[in-house]
């Protein structure tokens, strides 16, 4: 039996298994949401989902779909998807089940951007979300007029014109807009695109003024790991005990955080905030960016390339290895948890290191390393380089930890094929597909060069980092040491080496 909802009915109460009632689809549709993507359905949907079913937000999403692809699956299940939360927490195993029904609809942006402007002229709808990847909220030029314009500034500045048309620039008819991109200020940098975009697009005054005074642009930072579907066994095994077919079925782990920054009346119009913990609405989320971005995201752009070259395909196989987990705690103590560029008591950030590598440890969760590569380029720029600026502000030698695992993304982004438009690496004779936007200019580096000149061209490169990393003292010299070492004994032994020279210091 399919998910669906002429099916729900026929879905028999369990004990671990929260169904949706009738009511919740007939609620009006409140959020306009860029992005069909995991990490939304099991965080800002999972909220919103919970808030209905407790009487509280008492409104749907209308999701937008960018990327090429259909939205089949979601309509062949009228929206409705499984959350299964998975983990532990204070020390009880947790595994839950809950039918999300907070989507109402899923549009194409290329096909149904008509369906899309329309949402505009509805008076109930009141917030927009997004996650369009970290390279999603960038300036390029771009047309509001188009259907649909090409970026996603384009498509929201070209929403919310049409908003402001079809209500007459009231001030009641202003959006709350919250992106989830993982980038320093997501809702201050999306809203100076936006008013620049409106610029280049010769927008009438009025607008600016409506855009400016009576839209709040939020930023915001989401923490769940959510790896998506399960395997194919685990898969199996869930729907047999669920006794339904769930061909969008997400999983998550049990911890969850949607930080937003805003005032009363954000919190006003976020009301799904009251019904869970999760989401903490603040004036300054500093604290929890800081903590989250480079503890937890920081330790994955360190360790994805590195963990993967290592043999590890899932986070708790690495984090589980004696060495590698060595490896790992050390990295987050001793390097990360230092460098971090905010003053954060001491005992916070150590609790919080704990706590990440726990998650990561979580039995139930099978999180690629693979997944975390996409974007590698960027995802380092951002989340590392300001870690190893601060470094060396407080210290005068190299990290080994964090010129490890830089070097670990050097030879992780050495590309040896290129077919189809695609980039692939090799690891021990087998081919894995290389995600990012700069995999181009890796291939050609490497393609030209050995290992120590890779390093010191790309390291040199400040378009890529915004920096030349070869003038921080003696950390060239490091990362190509440690990319000798990687192609001489293989990249785990190395990793071994480092804590046996630690164990005998």
């Amino acid at each position: 039996m399919q998910l669906s909802k002429n099916n729900i009915e026929k879905i028999a109460p369990q004990k671990n298994l929260a169904i949706p009632g009738k009511k919740l689809f007939e609620l009006p549709e409140k959020v306009l949401q860029f992005g069909t993507g995991v990490l939304l359905r099991a965080l800002p949907d999972y909220f919103i989902d919970k808030a209905n079913k407790q009487g509280i937000f008492n409104g749907r999403v209308v999701v937008v779909k960018s990327t090429d692809g259909n939205s089949a699956a979601f309509d062949k299940q009228d929206g409705l998807y499984t959350v299964c939360v998975r983990g532990i927490e204070n020390g009880v195993t947790i595994e839950e089940n809950i039918i999300n029904a907070s989507v109402s609809r899923v549009l194409s942006s290329k096909t149904d951007w008509q369906h899309i402007l329309k949402c505009a002229h509805d008076p109930e709808m009141k917030i927009i979300i997004s996650n369009t990847t970290e390279v999603g909220i960038q300036l390029v030029e771009d047309d509001i007029n188009a259907a649909p314009p090409v970026s996603f500034p384009g498509k929201l500045l070209s929403f919310l014109f049409e908003r402001f048309k079809a209500f007459t620039g009231s001030k009641d008819s202003g959006m709350v807009i919250v992106p989830t991109e993982l980038i320093t200020d997501n809702g201050k940098k999306l809203e100076s695109i936006v008013l620049e975009l409106a610029h280049r697009n010769n927008l009438d005054y009025k607008f600016f003024e409506w855009l400016e005074n009576h839209n709040v642009f939020c930023n915001s930072l989401v923490d769940r790991i959510v790896p998506g579907k399960p395997n194919a066994t685990e898969v199996r095994k869930i729907e047999t005990t669920l006794g339904y077919e769930d061909e969008i079925m997400t999983i998550s782990e049990v911890f969850r955080l949607w930080a937003i920054e805003g005032d009363e009346k954000v919190k006003e119009v976020l009301s799904f905030h009251k019904v869970d913990e999760g989401v903490v609405i603040v004036p300054d989320i500093s604290l929890f960016k800081e903590l989250k971005l480079r503890l937890l995201n920081g330790t994955h752009t360190f360790n994805c390339g590195l963990a993967f070259l290592s043999g590890f395909t899932i986070t708790r196989e690495a984090v589980g290895d004696p060495v590698y987990g060595r490896y790992t705690k050390a990295l987050m103590h001793n390097e990360i948890a230092k460098a971090i560029p905010y003053e954060i008591d001491e005992n916070v950030k150590k609790e919080f290191a704990n706590r990440v590598f726990e998650r990561f440890c979580n039995p139930f969760i099978e999180h690629q390393w693979q997944s975390i590569t996409v974007q590698y380029t960027s995802k380092m720029k951002m989340r590392n380089i300001p870690l190893l600026q601060r470094h060396y502000e407080l210290n005068d030698s190299p990290p080994i930890h964090m010129a490890t695992g830089f070097a670990g993304f050097l030879l992780y982004m050495k590309v040896v094929k290129k077919e189809d438009g695609k980039y692939y690496g090799n690891r021990n004779g087998q081919f894995y597909e290389i995600k990012d936007d700069s995999a181009e200019y890796f291939r050609e580096v490497w393609s030209n060069n050995g290992a120590d000149r890779v390093a010191e061209i790309v390291m040199q490169n400040e378009e890529l980092w915004g920096t030349d990393l070869t003038k921080l003292p003696g950390f060239l010299q490091t990362v190509q040491d440690q990319l000798n070492e990687f192609q001489l004994h293989g990249v785990l032994n190395t990793i071994a080496g480092i804590e046996a020279k630690k164990v005998v210091a």
